[in-house]
């Protein structure tokens, strides 16, 4: 690990880039055990989710991340958002508004899984994506070596109408694909939502639903006026939501699930 101060977030994580087809982003590397490629939310490798990826070292999985956008370790601030939101939506690797749309990005994501599944132990790995990038968790389960996908609050494409309110952020022949595998290979998949998020809405996990069946669990945390769970309307990201390291809070919980899930679709058979 090179460049990195001894109080850094990123302490003990190993950076490499990784290229695939003449696109190149770092990896962040850390961890023994089954393979786990944690795509960031927007905007980028923040402390957040890195205590994310620390968890999930803690839990026994090796760990990559990569930073495809913004400034790793960078805390987010509203200024900064959107100027990643502003380079997301005028990138052809992301096609933030299509619809019915591969992204060529999540090819990427595939490489970076499938080189991860040769290195570690496991049925194969698993693939968490997070707000923009929920729905690329999706996505990589087209290639064999993705075994578990983890759909959080999924926000491509951009919900601006009906259309892409309810397009499940792959195109018609990956999710296909990946229902195909639900059905033959043992694929299953975990999506979770605030139930007030417009962002994440819940016509885009119904069509992901119709499609995978109960291959496609679906955990909802209730996010509506009132709630005791804290977390009020706009609320948005559930695995590193702030208050997920009070005990029983439902977003703990959630995460709880998530490495439960994890752990039972990717752990050594005997």
């Amino acid at each position: 690990m090179t460049g990195v101060a001894p109080t850094s977030t990123l302490d003990g994580w190993t950076k490499s880039p990784f290229t695939h087809d003449r696109t190149t982003f770092d990896c962040y590397e850390k961890g023994a055990g089954p393979g786990v490629v944690l795509i960031p939310e927007l905007p980028g490798v923040t402390p957040q989710v890195l205590g994310l990826a620390e968890h999930l070292v803690d839990e026994g999985f090796t760990v990559v991340v990569p930073s495809p956008f913004g400034t790793p370790e960078k805390q987010p601030s509203g200024g900064y958002i959107l100027r990643t939101v502003a380079r997301i939506c005028v990138s052809s690797e992301f096609r933030a508004f299509a619809v019915d749309a591969k992204r060529p990005i999540t090819a990427y994501f595939r490489a970076v899984a499938a080189d991860l599944n040769a290195r570690t132990p496991g049925q194969g790995v698993g693939v968490i994506g997070m707000c923009f990038t929920g729905g690329f968790a999706l996505a990589t389960a087209v290639d064999d070596a993705v075994r578990a996908s983890v759909v959080s609050q999924p926000a491509a494409p951009f919900p601006l109408g009906a259309a892409r309110r309810a397009d499940p952020g792959l195109s018609a022949d990956e999710l296909a694909r990946v229902a195909e595998r639900a059905d033959t290979a043992g694929f299953c998949a975990l999506g979770l939502r605030f139930s007030e998020d417009r962002n994440a809405p819940r016509p885009r996990f119904d069509a992901l639903k119709q499609r995978l069946g109960d291959a496609f669990e679906v955990i909802e945390l209730d996010s509506s006026p009132g709630n005791p769970g804290g977390f009020g309307p706009n609320a948005h990201s559930v695995l590193t939501n702030e208050v997920r390291d009070i005990p029983g809070h439902p977003a703990l919980v959630a995460r709880e699930r998530v490495v439960a899930f994890l752990r039972a679709h990717l752990t050594p058979l005997p």
